[in-house]
């Protein structure tokens, strides 16, 4: 099959319509496109279809049907299923704006029994001095998910399709490109005045150690990712005794540091775990008493990702008043490797260094290869200059999920070919409202939210309330240039009403300014 991508076409950073007719390409009219049709453009069609925007002005071209699909994805293969809580707090409700009633409430009014039904709103009440943080179970995130996009006509939006690259279009606006079909090798374009960029993580960040192991040696089985598929891994353990070796000291080594102790309460395993860190962490951390916060067992502790303050008080005022380096060194201080203090997970490490089944180890790896009686060997400098080796059936990388920019075929045309520009951190340059740097095709203009966002003027934008805190500014910048109706009090009072009933949104006319050139 031919595609119908011409080396012109590949090579030249601006369209025109002639160029995308003569090329045979499908054309598809859309007013406001969102790319990635998960959470990030779920968010953003919350929001735009409260504010009026009828089903037709917005089209969503993602991989899958359902807004919470990768992100569950993701959550799953990190040991995190949907009965378990995710990190989030009550009020970052990802279905509704208004936050209320919370996940909390509604957690107590779905319970049975006084006791159960006061425990959250308990937890609430008390959190985080006499109670852990609530947050709330995967499972609960995703049905109302599932119940929003039904009310707001999300089937109606979606165009289950993958976009190989954005291009700024002569006279204004953009064309967005699909993959080739399959099938029939052809391709879609949606020509647009508005774009919105929310694919997630660019790609899975595998430690470059293990990478080149796996490689080497053809072993994708025994040294696994935690964001991939890797449940054969537990399986293998619950039917002989096994050493494991975990890499990382985030929330995610902690969920999987929980599953195999669980799996050795509940179904016996005998499995020996090996917790490596590379910094350990056995006192409180920060110099600074704003951002100083506990830390012991190697790890810190943090109720979220970023203080509280960070997502809309006095260090959220603060960010939004720096630049560049010093907006990242500000988003470090708040953030960097952390987990929540849980007083369940703590035993349970508390439990296994008594028993002996948990061990942890100092140290930098200097190599990964074969060891005795079929094991990976990790060979580990300690920081008094001596080598010692760490020999394991299974190694889990637990260090993180981000990777480049340029890992993304969509993230790294844009910053080719699109005009988009790195941050002091790596990912994408943005203002206040979102708009991503360099990429205005007046009058149109392209957005982004989420991760690839991080080291902007907002740094918790890669979590439920960052990604409708992203929605709602750039539904505000939309509406200060007439592309869609303002949300003011009465209408937004209004639409609480009519979600809480699960009615659909009432949709208003596209403004006037909304005519396609």
């Amino acid at each position: 099959m031919n595609d119908q991508l011409s080396d012109y076409l590949r090579s030249t950073s601006v369209w025109s319509d002639d160029d995308v007719t003569n090329a045979g390409l499908e054309m598809n009219e859309a007013w406001i496109a969102s790319i990635g049709g998960g959470l990030g453009s779920f968010a953003l069609a919350h929001v735009l279809r409260v504010c009026g925007l009828p089903i037709e002005g917005l089209t969503v071209i993602g991989d899958g049907d359902r807004p919470a699909r990768t992100y569950r994805y993701l959550a799953r293969n990190s040991q995190i299923p949907d009965g378990e809580r995710l990190r989030s707090d009550a009020g970052s409700t990802m279905d509704s704006i208004w936050g209320f009633p919370s996940y909390a409430w509604r957690e107590a009014l779905g319970e049975k029994g006084l006791a159960n039904k006061i425990a959250p709103l308990w937890q609430v009440l008390t959190e985080p001095l006499l109670s852990d943080y609530y947050t709330p179970k995967g499972g609960q995130v995703y049905e109302s998910v599932d119940r929003e996009s039904a009310r707001i006509g999300w089937d109606q939006m979606v165009n289950v399709d993958s976009v190989r690259m954005v291009r700024r279009r002569h006279g204004g606006g953009y064309f967005t490109l699909t993959r080739p079909d399959p099938q029939t090798g052809l391709r879609r374009v949606f020509r647009s005045r508005y774009v919105h960029v929310a694919v997630g993580y660019p790609g899975v960040r595998f430690l470059r150690d293990l990478q080149e192991y796996r490689e080497a040696h053809s072993d994708y089985s025994r040294v696994v990712n935690a964001y991939e598929p890797h449940d054969q891994v537990y399986e293998e353990l619950r039917r002989r005794p096994s050493t494991v070796l975990v890499r990382g000291s985030g929330i995610v080594a902690s969920r999987i540091l929980q599953r195999l102790i669980d799996d050795r309460d509940r179904f016996g395993a005998q499995t020996t775990i090996i917790h490596l860190f590379r910094n350990y962490v056995s006192e409180p951390q920060g110099e600074n008493p704003r951002f100083r916060r506990p830390g012991g067992n190697g790890v810190a502790y943090q109720g979220f990702n970023f203080p509280k303050a960070a997502w809309g008080g006095q260090l959220k005022e603060d960010l939004e008043k720096l630049d560049g380096a010093s907006r990242v060194e500000l988003i470090q201080k708040m953030g960097g490797t952390n987990t929540p203090f849980r007083r369940d997970w703590v035993e349970q490490l508390e439990r296994g260094a008594r028993e002996g089944f948990y061990l942890q180890q100092v140290g930098t790896v200097q190599r990964v290869e074969p060891g005795p009686d079929q094991t990976i060997r990790t060979v580990v400098k300690a920081s008094d200059g001596s080598e010692r080796d760490l020999n394991a059936s299974i190694v889990i990388d637990a260090t993180g999920l981000e990777s480049d920019l340029t890992e993304h075929r969509l993230l790294g045309d844009l910053l080719e070919h699109g005009g988009a520009q790195r941050n002091a951190l790596g990912r994408l340059e943005v203002n206040p409202s979102f708009e991503i740097s360099g990429t205005r095709s007046d009058p149109g203009r392209m957005y982004a939210s989420g991760s690839i966002t991080l080291g902007g003027y907002y740094a918790g934008v890669d979590s439920f309330l960052g990604l409708q805190y992203a929605a709602l500014a750039i539904a505000d910048d939309l509406a200060s240039i007439g592309a869609v109706a303002p949300l003011g009090a009465v209408r937004s009072l209004n639409e609480w009403w009519r979600w809480v009933r699960n009615r659909a949104p009432i949709a208003l006319p596209i403004p006037a300014a909304g005519v396609q050139a």
